[in-house]
């Protein structure tokens, strides 16, 4: 790459990007999934108020990729990266998996935001490692060094799961998202934070011992996403904590797939 590689990595609650040169990521900024119905230009304006704020001039860009998990959004980001970069982005897909020497299960279903989180564990640490993802869903990936994504398991994220309550409740409150004190709540909200907070440190302690003891390995736990500093009990249950691990994967795919096509994408 001549110049910066921009990653642009789009959620379902949160758009995230960053650039990368050879001194890591910088301008890793958030925009919302749920744009103004009415405003086509939205993620354009956006962007480009962005680059003005942190004085980024698009020639700096000289690659982009992108991986998508919720198709609506994706024609709109290619919209706003056309209007203000010269660079044809790369959209990760099942069409370049082939070219990924990571076995991939399901490859036409899979998500490529579990697929990038995979592939950043399969390239970065020496052994078999399970990866969590706390997002909109809470991902939970298995990745062999020899035989690639071997599974995953898939339960709501944090603030789905508020969330839910809070919308398919007539009385119980949307809550913020911090671990109570006590497991025993005393007023709503309290009891909220300790049913989903609390219990779901237990739901991923005991998903992760039983995929150890299913496959008799004892799997490092890598951690990502923008809530997966949320559970600090689990601070040392994680091997590491790692909130650039979907972009560092997006960047593998991406060299990869250059390599692979001869430089030319």
């Amino acid at each position: 790459m001549n110049g910066k590689l921009l990653a642009v990595d789009i959620g379902n609650s949160n758009i995230v990007t960053g650039m990368w040169t050879e001194e890591g990521w910088t301008g890793i900024w958030r925009f919302s999934s749920h744009p103004p119905p009415d405003d086509k230009h939205y993620y354009a304006n956006a962007l480009y108020a962005k680059l003005v704020e942190n004085e980024v001039n698009p020639s700096e860009i000289s690659d982009i990729v992108i991986s998508s998990v919720v198709p609506t959004l994706t024609p709109l980001w290619i919209n706003a990266l056309t209007v203000h970069f010269k660079v044809r982005p790369l959209l990760i897909g099942s069409q370049l998996f082939q070219k990924l020497n990571m076995r991939i299960i399901a490859s036409d279903e899979i998500g490529t935001d579990i697929v990038s989180n995979a592939f950043a564990a399969y390239n970065r640490y020496p052994s078999d490692t399970i990866v969590i993802d706390f997002g909109t869903a809470l991902t939970m990936t298995t990745v062999s060094k020899t035989k690639g994504i071997l599974g995953v398991s898939i339960a709501p994220g944090l603030k789905t799961a508020t969330l839910s309550l809070f919308k398919g409740t007539a009385q119980l409150p949307e809550v913020p998202l911090v671990l109570p004190a006590s497991v025993l709540g005393k007023n709503t909200v309290q009891a909220i934070q300790s049913g989903v907070l609390i219990g779901y440190i237990g739901l991923i302690k005991h998903t992760v011992e039983a995929i150890r003891k299913e496959l008799k390995q004892p799997f490092p736990v890598i951690a990502t996403g923008g809530l997966s500093a949320i559970l600090h009990p689990l601070k040392d249950f994680f091997y590491e904590i790692d909130p650039n691990l979907t972009l560092d994967g997006m960047r593998f795919i991406y060299e990869t797939v250059k390599e692979k096509s001869g430089n030319g994408l």
